[in-house]
């Protein structure tokens, strides 16, 4: 009698956990396919607008940085406001941004209206995050790796419908058609969502087991960091590496779509093997794996390289979906959104700050060099790894 009374009270928990996953993921896959969407329209504004390289590089930098720089400020308003609030109010404002830059008479138009739409997506990832965290409690990292995984998805769907639509209308119409598909998913958030709440009402009951999260999250930033970094910095060199090796426009084009293929596949399948093996033995698997693959490609002729990219990027996105649901673990329950929204800042900030630092190296040293400096930054995580795993309580060596 108990047992099924059990069942079903974790039933409608479970129901509510599945739509919050779904929903998020959804959004997910907007905000992330609103952000490289701008890459294909670039040549169209520049023809637009006769825009040098420089003002288009602006127009990119302003959604991004409207984006990073708010995430903070957003996870602390939400600790006084229901979170599923801001995230409507976000994804409304993402697409009434992508309005406004249909409508844009000029490149000052233009770049107030990507401002807005990347302030609008600022609410995703620390809402969503700690959305699918308290939904999935203890067994968050499997579902936060899905959640992870559906931004690659946007990133792979919406550019690819915006070339589309770019040959059956003119760009203005296209972004006109894309924002309606964002308020449709607005109105999902509040038609499906389950509520977030505050994070002023998540207390502090489960802080016992997160005594040490002060250190703890220090570690598992500075790695996120280092592995944005490492990413970030591979992806500059690798088509100059490939073409050394004669490799041709198309079969470069190849290797990065098998690079980010492999890396879908290790965002959804990495945060899985966390839950089960541990932060630990994950992180010194993908980020050794990282390290020697890398040095494999270097090395190898380019057939051989080629094959190996699929598995390099399971190895260099991997690590991210451990890193995501780890923040939960070393976060007090009532700044989850602060502590995500802290985390992606200095992840994104380190993916536009990374590429600069190793391609001045590159400048110094030679593509090859620097490489093998992104090689050596993934190895360099795995001491902090082992410092991150005395904080954690899926290390078995952890007090």
């Amino acid at each position: 009698m108990s047992v099924s009374t059990e069942a079903g009270a974790s039933r409608p928990g479970q129901t509510q956990a599945t739509r919050a996953l779904t929903v998020t993921g959804l959004n997910h896959a907007l905000h992330d396919g609103y952000t490289d969407l701008i890459y294909v329209l670039l040549p169209v504004w520049q023809a637009e607008f006769a825009l040098s390289y420089g003002l288009l590089a602006l127009l990119r930098g302003l959604y991004a940085g409207a984006m990073a720089g708010l995430q903070i400020p957003v996870g602390r308003l939400a600790e006084r406001i229901d979170g599923k609030i801001i995230l409507i109010a976000g994804t409304a404002l993402s697409a009434l941004g992508y309005v406004f830059a249909g409508f844009s008479g000029g490149v000052i138009g233009l770049g107030l209206a990507l401002a807005l739409s990347g302030a609008g997506s600022s609410t995703q990832h620390p809402i969503a995050s700690s959305a699918v965290s308290r939904a999935y409690g203890a067994a968050a990292r499997g579902p936060l790796g899905i959640y992870n995984f559906s931004g690659d998805l946007g990133k792979a769907a919406i550019p690819a419908l915006t070339s589309i639509l770019l040959v059956i209308m003119s760009w203005r119409h296209t972004l006109l058609v894309l924002a309606f598909a964002g308020l449709l998913v607005a109105i999902c958030i509040a038609l499906w969502m389950p509520s977030v709440g505050k994070g002023a009402e998540h207390t502090m009951a489960a802080a016992s087991r997160r005594e040490a999260a002060g250190g703890g999250f220090h570690w598992l930033l500075a790695i996120g960091i280092l592995d944005t970094a490492v990413r970030m910095g591979f992806l500059t060199f690798l088509p100059f590496l490939l073409r050394d090796k004669g490799a041709s426009l198309p079969t470069n084009g190849l290797a990065l779509a098998l690079v980010f293929i492999g890396g879908a596949a290790g965002k959804f399948t990495c945060g899985w093997l966390g839950e089960r093996v541990g932060t630990l033995r994950t992180v010194l698997i993908t980020e050794s794996g990282t390290a020697a693959l890398i040095l494999a490609v270097l090395v190898l002729p380019l057939t051989p390289a080629i094959v190996l990219l699929p598995l390099l990027g399971v190895m260099l996105n991997g690590t991210s979906s451990v890193l995501y649901g780890t923040v939960p673990e070393l976060t007090p329950p009532h700044q989850t959104e602060r502590a995500f929204a802290l985390f992606y800042t200095g992840t994104i900030g380190s993916g536009a700050i990374a590429p600069v630092l190793y391609g001045l190296l590159g400048d110094a040293l030679g593509p090859t060099l620097a490489t093998v400096a992104t090689a050596i930054t993934a190895l360099a995580i795995c001491p902090l790894a082992m410092a991150l795993a005395r904080h954690l309580a899926d290390d078995p060596t952890a007090a």
